[in-house]
Order: C-alpha cells, then structure tokens, then sequence
C-alpha cells in the first residue's frame, strides 16, 4: 500500500484544473480520497486548508506529508513519481512532444480570459447558453481554435500518438464553445475525450453536487 493521496477539489466540482488531476489520478489507477472545498464560503482562506494549499486554491494535492498546488504541476509530479509502464502515462514520452504538451497546458491556463469569462465553465458542465461573444471572446476563440486544428489534423483521435492530459485540457476549453460554432471534427474530439471513464467519473461527481 503506498502513501495516502488525498486531492482537494471545489465543492460544486465545476474546476476545470480540480478536473484534470481527478482524471490524471483516475488514469493511473491510483487510490485516492476527494475532500471538497466550499469556495463560496472562503474555505480556502481558512486553516487547516491554508497550511496544506501553499497557494489557497484548489485543486490541492497531498501525497503522505507532501503538499502540492496548480494543478498542471500536480499532474507532471504524479507523472513523475508513479512512471509508467507501471502506471498510465499522462505525458509523451518523446522529449519534444512532453514539452509540447505542457506548452499546450500552461497556454490554457494563462490565456483566452474574454473567452474563459462569458463562457464559464457553467458553460461546460451545465450547457448553459450565454450572450453572444464580444470582440475579444471571439479572438480568443478564433485564436483558440488556430491552435486546435493546427495540433489536430483531421481524423486525428488525441493530440500525440496516444491519448495525454494535455487532451482533456484542451477539450475542456473547446466543449466552452459547444453552443457556439465550434467545427465538426474538434466538436467529434471534445465528444470522444467526454466519453473516456475517468471523465464520465468526474461528471458524475458534478452530476451529484447539483442535486
């Protein structure tokens, strides 16, 4: 039995990055325990979530006496720490591809905020529809979607020759313009990357906290 991991996510499971290092720890195979936040409460300011939430934000990640936020950082440390071909791979293994993918993921994270702000990630989860895209969403939407078929030619299941993290990132940002005119072959993407279990799992969990 190794070290106990224990992944913190928001309560509503509406994150996005919470999301990710769910379905990181899902791929692998790991045995861990959620315990949800309550961030309109402010429970990330509060101790004892603070002491182990370096950053006060979820998804938080504590592996045995070991403490880790941002959850792109979370999904490499795991990675790193349970290898494959033991566990599942969430990067490439070709140096140039691994530095591809974590490109793809920190540009995610730090760009296309118009985007990201009319088209919350209620957006993803929920379908709810939205007012029509300002000037700046849609740039940050054409611009998103230049990257997205230039990664992705047509035909092409997963953004490498095999299914990585970087993937379900990408089809989380694109799934915000599902009400939108989002192209069939990345709208076929989105769909597939929905349909892997570890990502069923996690929408079940959404499912739950809304009820």
């Amino acid at each position: 039995m190794g070290a106990p991991i224990t992944l913190y996510v928001d309560s509503q499971f509406l994150s996005p990055y919470a999301m990710s290092v769910y379905v990181a720890l899902s791929e692998k195979q790991l045995p861990f325990e959620i315990r949800p936040i309550d961030l309109s409460a402010g429970e990330q300011w509060m101790q004892p979530y603070q002491c182990r939430a370096l950053t006060a934000r979820v998804p938080a990640l504590t592996h045995d006496d070991f403490n880790l936020t941002e959850s792109s950082v979370i999904t490499e440390y795991l990675d790193e720490v349970f290898p494959p071909p033991r566990h599942a791979a969430l990067y490439p293994q070709a140096v140039r591809f691994r530095a591809r993918a974590r490109q793809l993921q920190a540009w995610l994270r730090s760009d296309l905020t118009a985007l990201r702000q009319e088209r919350p990630t209620e957006t993803v989860f929920y379908g709810a529809t939205g007012q029509p895209l300002s000037d700046a969403a849609h740039a940050a939407s054409a611009k998103l979607l230049r990257v997205a078929n230039h990664l992705l030619p047509a035909g092409q299941a997963n953004l490498f020759e095999q299914w990585c993290i970087a993937d379900l990132d990408l089809a989380v940002m694109l799934k915000r313009l599902a009400q939108d005119d989002l192209p069939d072959p990345l709208r076929a993407y989105v769909d597939a990357q929905w349909q892997r279990p570890s990502v069923q799992k996690w929408l079940e969990h959404n499912a739950a906290a809304r009820d």
